[in-house]
């Protein structure tokens, strides 16, 4: 997607910017390549720096209750001081590394209910900052993460939405200020004890460390509670998992260790901070069954409406 934005902050006759991506779909730990083409307004403008970020929305607890806003959690410069003189054209290439940590956007090709992505151009003349448009970008998962969202679907968890919380988990290296937080129904063979399954996943280069939240029906440990489990999956070798039988294993062991405490009282280091915690090779059956859950073609505009800015103004979707 293309946007091409009059830098407003800046004055009537400023420059123009028009950032283009060469790929909006990307992983973590890959790149984002593009463009950024300025034009001169009518007349010259000396520019301290033109950057890119990533921006999403994250939910945040404040004053009782929680607050979506809009947060910047990676940026690049991109070009330094310059002159542009009026009429002046100037392309600046760039190649964004996607942080490891960066959250899951789409799967199956489709957007997930709740997540919202976006790369901002930032361009600052005389002191005067200009956050311009957003392009929105898609962050697909990695091998294992696919693999593992796959088995969901394949053991008949039904999708609800995702979300990012603001903070850290305890016992799990972090490199970004909060973590997603994907949402299941649980599949009938397990619906007797758990309401709903929140998965997470941090990765880093060589693995991917998942956390699995569950949400108990009450009564069955004496009245409802969350529960814990954390596992690490290396990245070499996901593709020789039987990862249905894997997450059934996860699943049934979180439920067999809390039956087995009584109380049903995590272990310590199992808690989450603040009181809550490409795509081939998928079966149709698996697919179908996780997007019956998303929002096709949703639009990162709407999915912003309403939130607030962390930390400098917000901008909606070019033209």
């Amino acid at each position: 997607m293309v946007f091409k934005k009059m830098l407003s902050a800046l004055g009537v006759g400023a420059p123009t910017v028009d950032t283009v991506l060469a790929n909006p779909n990307t992983r973590p730990g890959l790149t984002l390549a593009g463009q950024v083409n300025l034009t001169g307004g009518s007349q010259a403008a000396d520019l301290e720096h033109v950057a890119v970020a990533l921006v999403t929305a994250v939910e945040v607890e404040h004053g009782g209750g929680e607050h979506r806003g809009v947060m910047e959690f990676h940026r690049m410069p991109v070009a330094g001081p310059m002159r542009l003189e009026p009429g002046q054209q100037h392309a600046i290439p760039f190649t964004l590394p996607v942080p490891w940590e960066t959250p899951i956007t789409d799967v199956y090709g489709q957007r997930l209910r709740g997540m919202t992505m976006g790369l901002r151009t930032e361009v600052a003349i005389a002191r005067a900052v200009d956050k311009g448009d957003l392009d929105p970008v898609q962050v697909h998962p990695l091998p294992a993460q696919e693999r593992i969202l796959d088995a969901f679907a394949r053991l008949g968890f039904r999708f609800i939405g995702a979300d990012l919380e603001h903070g850290r988990i305890h016992g799990v290296s972090q490199t970004l200020p909060f973590y997603q937080e994907i949402e299941f129904y649980p599949a009938p063979q397990y619906a007797h004890g758990i309401s709903q399954v929140e998965l997470t996943f941090v990765t880093n280069p060589q693995a991917v460390d998942i956390v699995l939240e569950f949400d108990k029906r009450g009564g069955m440990f004496g009245g409802g509670h969350d529960t814990f489990g954390r596992y690490t999956v290396p990245h070499e070798g996901a593709d020789q998992v039987d990862w249905t039988s894997q997450v059934d294993g996860w699943v049934r062991q979180a439920l067999d260790r809390y039956r087995a405490l009584g109380a049903g009282h995590a272990p310590r280091g199992y808690g989450k901070p603040h009181g809550r915690p490409g795509m081939g090779g998928m079966a149709a059956g698996a697919a179908a069954g996780f997007l019956g859950g998303m929002v096709a073609g949703e639009m990162i505009e709407e999915a912003f409406d309403g939130g607030g800015d962390f930390g400098g103004d917000f901008g909606g979707f070019g033209e």
